[in-house]
This record gives structure tokens, C-alpha cells and sequence, in this order.
């Protein structure tokens, strides 16, 4: 009995220590941070960073924030730019990946330094509000907020509202093999369902530190979740995306179920590129991975 009871301790302090790091847990009296707001120290980035609003499809929120960065150059000319979807992880949202991922400053320096294709990313909010007064601006949730509530109703909405609003408002080159989607934990999952369900719309995609199985069931109308593994046979069969990251540190604690994933992908003949490193599921791991595939996308 003190073994099971250890053992669920261990299991309750490992799980906070996750949705801590994916923008979780979070105080009640913490600030809510917003784009435009000055950093610590403050950081002006040679790109600039546009706040928008896309409608919403689904129920929720009517809109929903954005964060775009368009790179150096981009209001100077008329060239159209490769996309870079980047998602936020669990309970994180759209600022996540510039207040604890260094977004705007190692993009910059991978942009202005030649080692990528300058790109347009667009950081979107993804998490399932009940409505407009519960978004509240796109806040962060709290600790274990509605933990379940991952069904794919947002997600499933994703290319008709999110892409369709950015090609529509940004000089984008709007075909597969200049659209990107990555993200971390839960987004990189999502990055994967996304293709897998549309296939042909994102020509890259990037799994940093993926959940491989969601915490709930789809609801009872939404297909999003549902019948994956047929869903990756109809996406490499039909039409393939051009390369597929995964990246993961050897003590993540979802390194056991991205082993699955990849034994299964090996028997099936899915190609992707692996990358393993030290370390677990936290932000110093996930902005190397951004770097990393940023680095190796619209090459």
C-alpha cells in the first residue's frame, strides 16, 4: 500500500512539473502578459510583430488573438513569404513562445544570419474558451482549468479560419510546400493531426516534445480526434508533407510514448527525421527545437 501511495505522489509531482512548463500553473494574482508589452530586459526585434483578429467558426470566443511576426524586409517590398505556424503547448497561448521561448530574438538571429528562409510565423491561440467573456483576451488557464477539455472543436476549425485569414490578410506563398506547423507538447500533436486530417495543406511539420494519446475523448460530433493511424496511411499515401520532425529529450516524459510512435511509423515505411537530446519537456529544450526546424524548413 505505501509503495502505490508513493508512487502516486511521484505521478501527481511529475504532472505538475509538466503543465508547469507548458504555461499551466499559474498563480492567481500572476500578470497576464500581452504582445507590445516591454520585456525584461526589453528587446526590439529587427522583424515586427503585428497583433490580429481572426473570426471563429466554432463555438467559443467570436474572435480569437494572433501574434504575427513578419521578418526584416517584409514592409519595404512586395515578396510573398513562406509560413511558419508555431503552437503553444497546454494552457499556454499565443504569447507563450515569446515569453518563455525567446521566439523574437533567436528568430531574428536565425533570419538575419542567413541559416533560414526568412518566413512569416504565425503564433495563433488554440485553446477551447467557452465563449467571449471566458476568453477574456486570450488569458492563460490555471492550474488543471478544464484539463480535459481538449476535443478538437478549436482544431478542427484551424485551416478555414486561422490559414485561410493569414492568406487572405499576408503575403504568403499559399501551397503546401511553403506552409510549416510545429508546436510543442500538445501543439506538436496537433501539428500532426492537422496535416493528417487536411492532408496537403502543410508541407513541414515539427513534433517538439509531442503528447502521442490526448487526455480525453473527441465529443460526440467531432472528428478530429478520431482514427488516427488510418488517417497518416491516407496522408504519406496521398499526398505526403515534404519532411516530418521529431524531436524529443531522452528523460521527456513522453519519450516511452514517442518510442511507440516511431516503431510504428519504422513498420509502416513513414519517413520523418529524428532528433534526440538530453533533458526533458521544458522550454530549454523546445526553443532549440524551433531553431532546429526553422533551420531545416523551405529548404
Amino acid at each position: 500500500m505505501q509503495n502505490v501511495k508513493t508512487r502516486g505522489i511521484f505521478i501527481l509531482l511529475l504532472a505538475l512539473a509538466v503543465l508547469s512548463s507548458c504555461g499551466v500553473v499559474r498563480p492567481r494574482n500572476s500578470p497576464l502578459y500581452y504582445a507590445g508589452e516591454p520585456a525584461d530586459p526589453p528587446y526590439v526585434p529587427t522583424g515586427r510583430v503585428e497583433i490580429n483578429y481572426h473570426e471563429c467558426s466554432v463555438p467559443g470566443p467570436t474572435h480569437r488573438r494572433m501574434i504575427v511576426y513578419l521578418p526584416q524586409g517584409y514592409d519595404e517590398g512586395d515578396e510573398r513569404y513562406p509560413v511558419v505556424y508555431l503552437l503553444h503547448g497546454a494552457r499556454g497561448y499565443e504569447t507563450a513562445w515569446i515569453r518563455k521561448g525567446r521566439m523574437l530574438q533567436v528568430t531574428d538571429s536565425v533570419f538575419t544570419g542567413g541559416l533560414a528562409v526568412p518566413a512569416i510565423v504565425v503564433m495563433p491561440n488554440i485553446n477551447q474558451y467557452d465563449d467571449s467573456f471566458d476568453y477574456e483576451n486570450s488569458r492563460r488557464k490555471d492550474a488543471f482549468e478544464s484539463l480535459y477539455e481538449i476535443d478538437g472543436t478549436v482544431e478542427s476549425a484551424f485551416i478555414r479560419d486561422v490559414v485561410s485569414f493569414v492568406d487572405s490578410t499576408y503575403r504568403t506563398i499559399p501551397d503546401a510546400a511553403h506552409r510549416a506547423v510545429c508546436g510543442l507538447s500538445i501543439g506538436g500533436l496537433q501539428s500532426l493531426y492537422l496535416e493528417a486530417n487536411e492532408p496537403g495543406t502543410f508541407g513541414h511539420i515539427g513534433m517538439f516534445s509531442p503528447m502521442w494519446k490526448i487526455l480525453t475523448k473527441p465529443g460526440p460530433d467531432n472528428w478530429f480526434y478520431r482514427h488516427i493511424k488510418p488517417k497518416m496511411a491516407n496522408m504519406f499515401a496521398v499526398d505526403p508533407p515534404a519532411k516530418v520532425y521529431i524531436l524529443i529529450g531522452s528523460s521527456d516524459i513522453f519519450y516511452p510514448h514517442i518510442a511507440n510512435l516511431r516503431k510504428y511509423m519504422d513498420r509502416k515505411g513513414y519517413p520523418y527525421t529524428y532528433v534526440k537530446t538530453r533533458g526533458g519537456h521544458d522550454w530549454y529544450n523546445w526553443t532549440p527545437y524551433y531553431v532546429y526546424f526553422l533551420e531545416h524548413t523551405f529548404r
